[in-house]
This record gives C-alpha cells, sequence and structure tokens, in this order.
C-alpha cells in the first residue's frame, strides 16, 4: 500500500476531550502507510460568513483547512454530540470547507473520502451526531465509510485518566474504520467508481 494521509478532525475544543483522544489513539494504531495528521487549528475557524467565501477573502485560518483537506488522501472525523446533533464549530467548519462559488477552485470535499467516529458519556454515545454528519456529506457528495461504525457510548469509562483509549472493542473496532479508509483511499487511486 502507498502511503496515505489522513487529516483527522475533533469535533470538540475540549482539552480533555475524548473525541481528541479518539483520535490519538487513531494515530497510534494506524495502519502501516497511514499517517493521521491531528488538525488543531478549529477554535480559529471564524463563523462562516458568505460575503468572505472567495479565494481572495477569506481568513487565514479557513484557507489554510481547505488546503489541508484537499492535499489529504482522506478525512478522520471524530464528534461528541451536542443537542442531538453536531457542535456548531465542526459544521461551521464545514460549510467554509464545501464551497465553491466562484467555480474555479473545486470542492475539498467531494469524493473525499472520509470516515466518522465519536464519543460521548450518555448511552446513545454519538449516534445522533454521526447521522447529522452523514446528511452534511451527502450534500457534499463526499465518500463515506458506512462501516463499521465507531460510536464511543459511556465514553469516560473507556479512557484512563490519562486519555489513553483502553476499551479493547473500542480498539479493534477503530482499527476496522481506519482500514476501511484505506480500501476507499486505494480504490479511488485505482479509478474504482464509489458506491452509491
Amino acid at each position: 500500500m502507498s502511503p496515505i494521509d489522513v487529516l483527522a478532525l475533533s469535533g470538540s475544543l475540549r482539552a480533555d476531550s475524548h473525541n481528541t483522544a479518539l483520535l490519538r489513539a487513531a494515530r497510534a494504531i494506524a495502519p502501516e502507510g497511514v499517517a493521521i495528521d491531528l488538525y488543531a487549528g478549529l477554535r480559529d475557524i471564524p463563523p462562516y460568513d458568505m460575503d468572505l467565501d472567495t479565494p481572495d477573502r477569506r481568513p487565514a485560518a479557513v484557507a489554510e483547512l481547505r488546503a489541508r483537506i484537499a492535499a489529504a488522501d482522506a478525512l478522520l472525523i471524530a464528534t461528541p454530540e451536542f443537542n442531538y446533533s453536531i457542535p456548531g464549530v465542526l459544521k461551521n467548519a464545514l460549510d467554509w470547507v464545501s464551497t465553491d462559488w466562484t467555480g474555479t477552485e473545486g470542492l475539498p470535499l467531494r469524493r473525499k473520502p472520509i470516515a466518522l467516529a465519536g464519543a460521548a458519556p450518555t448511552s446513545f454515545g454519538s449516534v445522533r451526531a454521526q447521522l447529522a454528519l452523514r446528511q452534511v456529506f451527502l450534500w457534499t457528495d463526499s465518500d463515506l465509510v458506512v462501516k463499521p461504525e465507531v460510536i464511543v457510548f459511556r465514553s469516560h469509562e473507556r479512557f484512563d485518566v490519562e486519555g489513553d483509549l483502553t476499551d479493547p472493542t473500542t480498539r479493534r473496532l477503530l482499527a476496522e474504520l481506519l482500514d476501511a479508509l484505506a480500501h476507499k483511499v486505494e480504490a479511488a487511486r485505482a479509478g474504482v467508481p464509489a458506491a452509491v
């Protein structure tokens, strides 16, 4: 397998976020040849403003995120669940990277292989948040990994005090998710059409 570069986004700004910890665990258990780069600039993305959403007017943080997504072979997103949906900061960032109003740039998320995971302290984990994200990526025409679903419920029981993922089932599912994402990237490189 040729090297695969994955950009990982956590939907949480919290310092001790289980979702960010989930991405660190993914980086540690990624298969050989898969490099996971954790994006840390979500806090710097301003509220979406269509008046500024052109190549010459976008805020620098937005332009950087768009460039990093375009350069990555795939995305890995871990989201908490807020009010039965995804956090506003994550949706805001996705709004900024899902447009091409001038018709000259291309759409960074179009056909981009994407895998989802999520952790929450509730008994349902991030089920609803991931469903909401799947709707977003239908619109962007992204190539979403469908299975396995990595829904880390009662997340406070699955990480130790240092924030390391200790639950073997979650680790196995996360590894399977990364394998599925890598296969999507390889299929795209080979010109195999994505399933619809």
